[in-house]
């Protein structure tokens, strides 16, 4: 009798349990259909490869632009959903092409916040760019002229931002920060879109709590997920770990925050960082990398982790502790011979010399006492007009030469010592 009783029981707890378990499936399953039309829609051939100056990387903008009115984001760009500006013709990414003076545009959406903090700001981000027609940038051989549609790189991070603002959108406390969604123009022309947006925040930078990044999110494999930069703070890693909790996906970790992606733009204004990842693939830069190879589920999850991190982040009282972070180590001896002063380029312009946005800590252009803002006009002997002569002064110098920095700060010529690591 009592096993007759208890062995109800437990069918009655599993059948109260069933609701909820196919209503999360279903629930997981909505979210991955919608992250892969937006991939399907970002990478189809009509996008042109979302280069710059095609009029696919337009509809992509607007496209964008609908998804967030759509959820409900408030226009937050200095243009209702957009922030316009043009390709300077300076710009170390615009040499050697026509694509000088072309108009682009990020495009931000924000859910407002609340209460005391209300006045502060977590970014979520994620270039919406590509390679157009392959060319410059591209590891097909041969690839003029053919779309590089990048589902992957960055289809599957735009849509992944997507479906955290859908997360977000809802959720309520009685004091959260700003929640400030921004997808970036021009980031495989040298992080362009969000060196421009770091230039001129529509919130201020020092408002700017933290930054999420998405890119290359399309390949989740094994469960497992690189977080990078998690050394920005010294908070950050028990942070995520705490969000990954309910996800159980297998994180592995690189602390360093400085990369060839949009997070960079950011911690270089002393903003803590973390950047997703589910890593290279032989698709990486190809003409390959279509929308039917992602993984819509796998979007999805990193999706949601992002959103419980950025909620986290936005609620909590506390700041976080800044680390500034050294540059990793050479990975062979004869790397380490090759000459560093340290800098962190402004990709946007050359004005008469190479603007840096940042310095790495411990670099020689830290011991100079360079800074972010100043501009870079000579090493030693050699006349530094742009970034390809900032990269034939040192390739034409060695580590541990001593030199001259010429540079100007502020409109007024200086000059420091380094020696070069």
């Amino acid at each position: 009798m009592r096993s007759t009783v208890r062995a109800a029981g437990v069918l009655a707890a599993v059948l109260a349990l069933m609701p909820s378990a196919v209503a999360a499936q279903s629930a997981a399953t909505a979210a991955a259909e919608r992250v892969e039309h937006d991939v399907w829609y970002l990478a189809a051939d009509a996008r042109e490869g979302r280069g710059v100056g095609t009029a696919g990387l337009d509809s992509a903008a607007h496209f964008l632009a609908g998804r967030f009115a759509q959820i409900g984001l408030e226009p937050a760009g200095t243009d209702g959903y957009f922030q316009p500006f043009e390709i300077d013709p300076t710009a170390p990414g615009a040499a050697h092409t026509n694509l000088g003076g072309t108009p682009v545009m990020n495009v931000i959406g924000a859910i407002s916040g609340r209460g005391a903090l209300a006045s502060e700001v977590v970014v979520l981000g994620a270039h919406y760019d590509h390679l157009g027609y392959g060319g410059f940038g591209s590891l097909d051989p041969d690839s003029n002229g053919v779309i590089h549609n990048g589902a992957d790189d960055n289809g599957s991070g735009t849509a992944a931002l997507i479906e955290s603002a859908r997360l977000l959108v809802n959720r309520s406390a009685a004091s959260h920060r700003t929640l400030l969604f921004v997808s970036f123009t021009a980031e495989e022309m040298g992080l362009i879109g969000s060196q421009h947006y770091a230039s001129h925040p529509v919130r201020p930078n020092e408002s700017t709590y933290a930054m999420i990044n998405f890119d290359m999110v399309g390949r989740l494999r094994s469960d497992s997920l690189i977080v990078i930069g998690v050394g920005s703070a010294t908070e950050l890693r028990g942070l995520v770990e705490s969000s990954n909790q309910r996800f159980g996906l297998a994180l592995s970790w690189q602390p360093d925050p400085w990369g060839r992606s949009d997070h960079s733009s950011f911690y270089a204004q002393q903003i803590p960082v973390v950047h997703f990842f589910t890593n290279l693939h032989e698709d990486y830069h190809r003409s390959t990398d279509d929308w039917d190879k992602i993984n819509s589920a796998g979007i999805a999850r990193v999706a949601a982790l992002a959103a419980d991190l950025a909620w986290d982040l936005a609620q909590r009282p506390e700041g976080l502790t800044f680390q500034d972070v050294p540059p990793p180590a050479p990975a062979t001896a004869q790397a380490g011979r090759r000459a560093s002063l340290g800098t962190i380029p402004d990709m946007t312009a050359s004005p008469g010399g190479v603007r840096i946005t940042g310095v790495r800590a411990g670099s020689a252009a830290a011991e100079a006492g360079l800074q972010g803002g100043d501009i870079i006009m000579q090493i030693g002997e050699h006349e530094v007009p742009d970034l390809r002569g900032l990269q034939q002064a040192l390739m034409a110098l060695q580590a541990g030469d001593t030199v001259t920095i010429v540079f100007m700060r502020d409109g007024e010529r200086k000059e420091a010592t380094a020696t070069l690591k």
